[in-house]
């Protein structure tokens, strides 16, 4: 399995090279609970591949990929039955906008978090997404530059292992 290594200390490493890489700003969780701003220290399998087929052509992956379409959301309600699912817009529970304009969600990678059978506040939507301009820190998910997240998708990246921080027992 080809599977890139998230370390807080140091970015993304895969196949031998270091990416710089964003994660969510409550830090590398162990206990992830839904609106904690963290990322879950786990391993994550690539699930499936989105994309803005209006801003790039569709992503070379090993993944499932499909284009996205506007009006799709993701649900992050655990009191919802469609928490941690895809789920058409609009949509009565709270969710996010997949579709986004800045350019965040041109490309997301779906990983693989609390979502075989989700368990309610343990974490949603968990994504491989373009980083922001300035490398700010995300909600939970794992941001590069879109070139480099294309570059990993296009060498074959089928999981990330999220490393705790070194200060973790």
């Amino acid at each position: 399995m080809r599977c890139a290594v998230l370390s807080p200390e140091g970015g993304l490493f895969f196949g031998g090279t270091r990416f710089r890489a964003v994660w969510g700003a409550g830090g590398v969780r162990r206990d992830k609970r839904e609106g904690d701003g963290g990322t879950p220290c786990a391993f994550l399998s690539l699930r499936e591949v989105l994309y803005r087929a209006d801003r790039l052509a569709a992503p070379r992956t090993l993944a499932p990929c499909r284009p996205l379409v506007a009006g799709e959301g993701w649900c992050d309600d655990p009191a919802d039955p469609a928490y941690n699912q895809p789920v058409a817009l609009p949509h009565p529970a709270r969710h996010e906008i997949l579709w986004r304009e800045d350019g965040l969600y041109d490309v997301i990678g779906v990983l693989g978090w609390n979502d075989v059978l989700p368990v309610p506040g343990r974490g949603s939507a968990i994504f491989l997404h373009p980083a922001a301009p300035d490398f700010t820190p995300t909600a939970g998910c794992i941001a590069l530059e879109r070139a480099d997240l294309l570059t990993l998708l296009a060498r074959g990246l089928e999981a990330i292992a999220v490393l705790p921080p070194a200060s973790v027992p």
